[in-house]
């Protein structure tokens, strides 16, 4: 039984080894990750997590494992700092506020069934002055990510309160994808 993980993220694969998991495959899934009009964030990132996990080629047996991250903002969905401009926009948008930090995993069985999970952790940042977003920014930390910060690098001093899982946070919750690979018959030690 191959595991193949639907994800080019470091931090994915660096999260699996703590649960004694390594992939045997690692690909990238190229989907569309545009919002749906009017979507909610729970059901895009649960969306997003199924659809990269079908996106990869599997070969009978193997089982996939996908996952997505999404910064919420009430009924706001974040995208991610493609640029400084935007992830200073939102660091200004999260500063002294709570969001939502919805990650979902999505795991295909060897039997072709997917199943997936969501964890909802809250997080609240303090308030952010001018200079510790622009210091952030030049770190060159949270481009690229979702929400525009990294909570597993500088951005975890921002934090004042955290309700929730620091893994999911960081890009894929244990706890569901333990509990995932169990019910697809993954052998875990």
């Amino acid at each position: 039984m191959r595991l193949i993980l639907a994800s080019s993220s470091p931090r994915r694969r660096d999260l699996l080894a703590r649960i004694g998991v390594t992939p045997d495959a690692i690909t990238s899934p190229a989907i569309d990750e545009s919002p749906h009009p009017r979507e909610l964030p729970r059901v895009y990132a649960l969306r997003l997590a199924q659809e990269k996990a079908q996106a990869v080629a599997r070969a009978d047996g193997d089982v996939v494992i996908a996952g997505d991250t999404t910064i919420a903002l009430g009924r706001r969905i974040l995208p991610p700092a493609e640029t400084e401009d935007v992830q200073r926009d939102l660091l200004r948008l999260l500063s002294g506020r709570r969001h939502h930090c919805l990650s979902a995993v999505c795991v295909i069985a060897a039997d072709g069934r997917a199943r997936t999970r969501l964890a909802d952790t809250i997080v609240a940042f303090k308030s952010l002055s001018d200079a510790e977003i622009e210091a952030y920014i030049a770190s060159g930390e949270g481009l690229g990510k979702a929400g525009g910060y990294a909570i597993q690098g500088r951005a975890e001093a921002f934090v004042r309160f955290l309700s929730g899982t620091h893994s999911g946070v960081v890009g894929l919750p244990l706890f569901e994808t333990r509990a995932l690979l169990v019910s697809a018959g993954y052998p875990l030690g």
